[in-house]
């Protein structure tokens, strides 16, 4: 997050329809991967649509700390010089991560295996974040551990030569997953992660495109087995990242609660770990029309366009969750809008991001005048059936950015304005939120 210690409160107010055609910033879940896995190849790797977002600048300011370049060039693009698988060099002073999670779970992950030293600081909100979930894998691959307990800051003694490991998720978590893999990759042996319930498959795709030996397999129990080959020789690529549906998820649903809205979004992934928004939404009666089809850098893109619609209360599947768990808060602003209830559940792991999400969706849901019920592993929603909500409250942002541009949302068909107070974690993931909004016809009161 922006170096600003004075908050910025934000409040947006469409005085008509929203339309337009915007594309959206670059995936940032593949951003951060096409930077870690271009700073273990050797040679260059060249990324288009890097998402120029905190996060992922604080993964990049990371893998320079660590040997590799990393820059960005005057029209955009950005060029990585990699050191090679086990090449990684010890950085001179802490990594500070941020904001972002991400890189700090992943980054471990690469430590884990080289014999370096490294500390992991963040900001406030990082530092409440658990680490245990990577802690205990990477620990039987004989990283050690040390600091704050499984809180920032953290240090990471990396093992030489590390242990493979068979690893069964406990929880599905795309981030644990891909922490095991990049350690895999300086590892003797075959290192393999089992997740009962698919989760969002960036890594395994990515690895495959740099040169890694990745396999999956279905095992008799339905769960997925990921091996890849340790003592991995990556080779530089070219790649475009298309823009990240997570983003796409904010002007999506604006355009379906302002009525008479038909926004259209271009260049957006599709990859079917990462369109459960799509599906939640058609399981509440809108069925988004996707257009002109294709491919770039082995993802599947498309482009959205979505019109307003009254959206039908019901049940989301539980089983979608690890499909969209950070799309959840945006979709209970659409769900504000609905037709009677609608039920979400299996949510525990919103309890763990960058803020609780979910006691803070409700908390300020409630200040709406949006009645909820706030579960242990979820909230149920009673909708407004498409009339404006009441709104008139300031909201916590608690500096996580999917609050903050939600609630943004969520003012935008309000009796009263609905003001978040701090803006500024908007930067972490979407630093053209309020340009992108305000082309669309939303804009600041």
């Amino acid at each position: 997050m922006s170096a600003s210690v004075t908050p910025v409160p934000l409040c947006l107010s469409a005085t008509g329809p929203l339309s337009g055609r915007v594309r959206v910033p670059g995936d940032k879940s593949i951003s951060h991967r096409a930077l870690m896995l271009g700073a273990l190849a050797v040679g260059e790797t060249v990324i288009d649509g890097l998402l120029e977002g905190e996060d992922v600048h604080a993964t990049a300011a990371a893998m320079r700390a660590m040997g590799a370049q990393a820059e960005r060039s005057a029209e955009g693009r950005w060029h990585v010089q990699g050191v090679g698988v086990g090449g990684l060099l010890q950085p001179q002073g802490a990594l500070d991560m941020g904001n972002s999670g991400t890189s700090t779970r992943l980054l471990a992950g690469l430590v884990a295996s080289h014999a370096i030293r490294a500390t992991f600081v963040g900001d406030a909100s990082l530092s409440k974040r658990p680490m245990q979930r990577i802690i205990t894998p990477l620990s039987q691959m004989g990283a050690r551990f040390s600091g704050n307990g499984d809180r920032l800051p953290m240090t990471v003694d990396g093992a030489s030569p590390a242990l493979p490991i068979e690893y069964r998720l406990p929880v599905a978590s795309a981030q644990v997953k891909s922490a095991v893999l990049l350690a895999g990759l300086n590892t003797p042996g075959i290192t393999r992660v089992i997740e009962s319930v698919p989760t969002r498959d960036h890594s395994e795709r990515m690895l495959r495109g740099f040169g890694a030996q990745v396999t999956v397999e279905t095992l008799p129990d339905g769960a997925r087995r990921i091996s890849v080959q340790g003592e991995a020789e990556l080779k530089p690529q070219q790649i475009t990242v298309p823009g990240d549906i997570s983003s796409a998820a904010f002007p999506l649903v604006a355009a379906l609660v302002v009525p008479g809205s038909e926004v259209v979004i271009e260049n957006v992934g599709l990859n079917p770990t990462r369109t459960g928004i799509l599906d939640a939404l058609a399981m509440l009666g809108l069925e988004v029309a996707i257009e002109s089809r294709s491919e770039a850098g082995g993802e599947p893109v498309g482009v959205l366009r979505v019109r307003h619609a009254l959206l039908k209360g019901g049940e989301v599947d539980p089983a979608i969750a690890p499909l969209m768990i950070d799309e959840y808060p945006i979709l209970m602003v659409a769900a504000a809008f609905a037709e009677g209830k609608t039920v979400m559940r299996g949510l525990e792991e919103l309890r763990v991001k960058e803020s609780d999400r979910l006691a803070v969706m409700a908390a300020g849901l409630v200040a709406c005048g949006v009645p909820i019920e706030e579960l242990e592993d979820g909230i149920v929603i009673q909708g407004s059936g498409g009339a404006p909500v009441p709104g008139g409250a300031t909201v916590a942002s608690h500096l996580d950015h999917r609050i903050a541009m939600s609630f943004a949302v969520l003012g935008l068909n309000a009796k009263a304005p609905v003001v978040v107070d701090d803006a500024r974690p908007i930067s972490t993931s979407f630093p053209d939120f309020l340009p992108l909004m305000a082309r669309l016809g939303a804009l600041p009161r």
